[in-house]
């Protein structure tokens, strides 16, 4: 397991996350071995919207059955509406609670931002944007209020690293009168919805075509998934699904962007730095994804650098998609493992990574025998 030497670094997790305001010192990146594993010749669900899924038997894997109640009674405890672990592209366990069903949708919450960074990936590959491209040749000028000078270094690849430079206290808000200038893009990292959000907007003007039909076409319709998007706030735009379908596109993104044998993103350089550190001020975040096993991290809403892994309990090469209420998608390439989370909030009410994260992990570790 993950868990003896790291309860420690937890609990100075859970101490330090409670302060903000403070400065720190990045800690060394740890190496990681991030390898996907091959493609060819593994499972795949047909790409088609409530098609079978194939099982295999937590039994047959070596899975704890009473370390299973244990989790289940957790899980039901924190509001969990639905939970699915994928074994090798099959569904070991597949867990719904209440009167949420298979067929119930739920919000992603920003889990849903793995989705715009694939698309970005997407467009990329088509010829239609790159990453170092300014956000105002596709936004226009005076999409910020920032100073013409500055609001031109901001690229789209500062908007999928959350290094705009923008004042993140107007959280969500994508006007132009909200997104201020408090550095220069690439000098300050903060988890940021607004500019975030106009990247949809990029993609879109890129492509000559609403975002959300992009999106289907390009990538929802070719691998299964259902769902739409949609704004929760008037600025926001959050998806929505069954928890099936997360779990589609974390299989997806654990296959090297391949389905059977489908190239969906060819690029597989893109992949690779999406989920690996973006930038040099949160050795745990990636093109909009959350990485584990690194030397320290960042919180949304704090600017300090806290020393360790993002979830201790954790197999050290997991990267995340983590929405507000504790939606999670995780992704073990070591483990040819995906688990999905959605349901109501843990506890914490973060807008990304919680505690949530570690005690689920210490008991998916207890029940997989990890």
């Amino acid at each position: 397991m993950y868990q003896t030497a790291k309860r420690l670094r937890f609990g100075l997790w859970i101490a330090l996350a409670a302060l903000t305001g403070l400065t720190g010192c990045s800690g060394d990146t740890e190496p990681v071995d991030t390898e996907l594993p091959p493609e060819t010749g593994l499972y795949f669900p047909e790409p088609t919207a409530f098609a079978p899924w194939e099982t295999v038997d937590p039994s047959a894997l070596g899975w704890d059955a009473e370390a299973e109640a244990g989790l289940d009674t957790y899980l039901d405890s924190k509001g969990t509406k639905a939970l699915i672990i994928l074994k090798g592209g099959r569904i070991a366990k597949e867990t719904y609670f209440g009167s949420f069903t298979r067929d119930s949708l739920w919000y992603w919450a920003s889990a849903g931002k793995t989705l715009t960074a694939f698309t970005v990936g997407l467009a990329r590959e088509e010829g239609l944007l790159e990453l170092s491209d300014a956000t105002s040749g596709y936004l226009g000028t005076g999409w910020t209020s920032a100073p013409a000078e500055k609001e031109a270094l901001i690229t789209i690849g500062d908007q999928l690293r959350m290094t705009t430079g923008l004042n993140d206290l107007a959280f969500d808000c994508v006007a132009p009168g909200c997104l201020q200038y408090m550095s220069d893009a690439g000098q300050r990292w903060a988890y940021h919805n607004g500019p975030y959000t106009l990247l949809q907007s990029v993609v879109a003007q890129a492509a000559s075509e609403n975002f959300a039909t992009y999106f289907n076409s390009r990538l929802r319709n070719r691998i299964g998934m259902d769902g739409l998007w949609f704004s929760t706030n008037g600025s926001n735009n959050v998806y929505f699904s069954t928890a099936r379908s997360m779990a589609r596109f974390g299989l997806l993104v654990l296959r090297r962007g391949s389905w059977n044998g489908e190239a969906i993103l060819g690029d597989s350089g893109y992949l690779e730095d999406m989920l690996a550190p973006s930038q040099s001020l949160n050795a745990s975040y990636g093109y909009l994804w959350w990485l584990n096993g690194r030397g320290s991290f960042m919180l949304p809403g704090s600017q300090v650098v806290f020393p360790g892994s993002l979830v201790p309990e954790a197999p050290p090469d997991l990267v995340a998609g983590l929405g507000k209420n504790d939606q999670k998608l995780y992704v073990v390439p070591s483990l040819d493992l995906v688990v999905i989370r959605m349901g109501q909030d843990a506890g914490e009410n973060r807008a990304g990574p919680s505690s949530f994260d570690n005690t689920l992990w210490e008991l998916l570790s207890d029940y997989m025998k990890l």
